[in-house]
């Protein structure tokens, strides 16, 4: 089995009264998931806690962790991720405190000696591998869907004013559509960063490089990125895991 180390740091920031952020870190590092809900009052708290519950408890009974089939362990992540939609959306309806609440989805799933990243909504999973900073899942923001079809430019789009309006999350029918998992083969010194948009508010992919590459502590890692977050104007919860494959 590939070893690992991992730290997680979650604020709420300057700006907000609650962290509607919610991650959670196994103890026996198989999976990795960071979520950032919205909607008024405690609606987005509510969502992303029932997200990094739900999801778990699904991969646990759908998912042995040892299969090393790729068509096989994505089912498993996209059936979990459907099913925590289901119920945020069925909780939506019958609970008027939490009507439309919605939350982001990330996750590192491990299985066999493979890893599986993706999500919905715009909380990013980035990997640095040697000098090579990507990142490996997509926004699904209005921004990046004009930017895709070449409407805005990259410039433009840092500022966009529908860069956080997203077009699916979970809570939506659109929540269960896929979490376009990729298949991973981990490398020694890969170090893998999950976070919610409240990072990539504050920094930018140069300066999450930087930091990333910074100290051998995933824990030392995690806080830096989120106090760079906080330092560099983010109004938003603050939350990031760092996995380095040893």
């Amino acid at each position: 089995m590939v070893s690992i180390r991992a730290g997680h740091v979650s604020i709420t920031g300057n700006y907000r009264e609650n962290n509607e952020d919610s991650f959670v870190v196994d103890k026996s590092q198989r999976y990795f998931i960071v979520a950032d809900g919205m909607g008024g009052q405690n609606a987005g708290e509510k969502a992303s806690a029932l997200a990094v519950e739900l999801i778990p408890r699904q991969l646990e009974q759908l998912l042995s962790f040892s299969e090393a089939e790729k068509d096989a362990v994505v089912s498993a992540i996209d059936k979990s991720v459907e099913h925590a939609n289901s119920e945020i959306m069925a909780l939506s309806e019958v609970d008027p405190s939490v009507r439309n609440m919605g939350t982001t989805v990330v996750f590192l799933v491990r299985s066999a000696h493979k890893f599986y990243v993706g999500g919905v909504g715009d909380s990013r999973v980035y990997q640095l591998r040697g000098d090579k900073l990507t990142q490996l899942t997509k926004d699904h923001s209005l921004t990046q869907a004009l930017l895709e079809a070449g409407t805005i430019n990259e410039e433009e789009a840092k500022t966009h004013r529908y860069r956080n309006v997203l077009y699916r999350y979970l809570g939506t029918k659109d929540g269960a559509s896929g979490t376009d998992a990729l298949e991973l083969n981990p490398a020694s010194g890969d170090r893998y960063f999950l976070c919610s948009d409240g990072v990539t508010d504050g920094i930018d992919d140069a300066k999450i490089k930087n930091l990333l590459a910074t100290s051998g502590d995933p824990q030392h890692i995690a806080q830096s990125l989120v106090d760079a977050a906080l330092q560099g104007g983010s109004r938003d919860n603050i939350t990031g895991i760092v996995v380095i494959v040893d």
